[in-house]
């Protein structure tokens, strides 16, 4: 039953992993990353005599800011070690949210699926062998034919 949200699976055993499933697996790694982060962000910070981070909720509030480009400034690292961190998450928080924006963008535009065509070009390829091995068998059974003498009359 949760398969059937996760992934499917197609004719060649592919898994099709849903976009549904993919945004929400983005958007809690997203959070449990700012989660996490947020305790060293606020240990570097409230050692600091000119931090303006100075709860757990401030350093929730800048790493999210700075995971989605935002960046309001109200809050702000002055450590090294905060302004490491809150690089880090620039960096991560960028690609996390931009695949999140691609999956949203991709189910309301309707982007071409790579997926359907490779399908597609699979099916192909999958018919063009099967009649070159049977005009590979009809090419053996002539070349058998003309070794034996027995040269077909009109096509047959």
């Amino acid at each position: 039953m949760v398969k059937r949200y996760v992934y499917s699976t197609d004719e060649y055993n592919v898994r099709n992993y849903g976009t549904v499933f993919l945004g929400f697996l983005a958007f809690v790694l997203l959070y449990s990353l700012i989660a996490i982060l947020s305790f060293p962000l606020l240990w570097f910070e409230q050692s600091h005599p000119a931090a303006n981070i100075l709860s757990y909720s401030d350093a929730f509030w800048a790493l999210q800011m700075s995971a989605s480009t935002i960046g309001f400034g109200d809050f702000y690292p002055v450590s090294q070690g905060g302004r490491l961190i809150v690089a880090l998450m620039f960096y991560i928080g960028v690609g996390i949210v931009g695949f999140i924006g691609a999956q949203i963008a991709s189910k309301m535009v309707g982007f071409a699926d790579t997926n359907v065509r490779n399908r597609e070009l699979r099916r192909q390829n999958e018919e063009i062998l099967q009649h070159n091995k049977k005009l590979e068998h009809k090419l053996d059974r002539l070349i058998a034919q003309l070794d034996n003498g027995n040269i077909p009359q009109n096509g047959k």
